[in-house]
């Protein structure tokens, strides 16, 4: 059975860690998940945290709403 993407439809990226602050991915994993093994997707979710943790503690330079 195939990984689910965690995208949850906030596409907004931060602009010094270039992950998205919805799903913690990179444009670039977000662009290959379909052609993704399970293994390598597996591994980006569970990096999930530490890119949480990473995207929290640095300031964000996404512009004011």
């Amino acid at each position: 059975m195939a990984v689910k993407s965690p995208c949850i439809d906030v596409c907004a990226f931060d602009g010094k860690t270039k992950m998205c602050v919805g799903c913690f991915r990179t444009l670039e994993e977000i662009r290959g998940w379909k052609k993704m093994t399970d293994h390598r997707r597996h591994q980006v979710i569970n990096d999930r945290s530490r890119r949480q943790a990473k995207l929290q503690h640095e300031p964000s330079e996404l512009p004011p709403d």
